[in-house]
């Protein structure tokens, strides 16, 4: 009985604050807002059905949500958004003091969830 409270409580808390960082990504560019939300509805389900429910009848980010549950699919233009977001990204890393190793290293996991992502479905 306690063991399910605090699975409960843990997979309530890991929904919320995932909730909180996609709602954070609206306002701050860079931020994605979808993949934490992809989060706090697989986290809502194991935890709370009616967050869950709430996201994916959400009507700006439901659909985005159940498309990837439906079929791993990611639309165009988030495709383009993202890329365009991470080649910034890499620029500005490049032109920081930032050390070598993160100069090279993140644009190249970057480069890595891009190659991935653009091999998505977007339908």
């Amino acid at each position: 009985m306690l063991r399910r409270a605090v699975s409960l409580l843990l997979w309530r808390t890991l929904a919320l604050a995932m909730l909180l960082l996609g709602l954070i990504g609206i306002f701050v560019p860079g931020l994605p807002t979808v993949p934490f939300l992809l989060v706090a509805a697989w986290a809502g389900g194991r935890g709370w059905p009616r967050l869950e429910q709430w996201l994916l009848t959400h009507p700006r980010h439901g659909p985005a949500i159940r498309r990837w549950r439906d079929h791993r699919a990611v639309p165009r233009n988030a495709k383009w958004w993202a890329t365009a977001t991470m080649a910034l990204s890499a620029l500005l890393i490049a032109l920081s003091p930032a050390p070598l190793a993160l100069k090279l290293g993140v644009p190249a996991l970057m480069l890595a969830v891009a190659a991935w992502l653009w091999r998505r479905p977007e339908r």
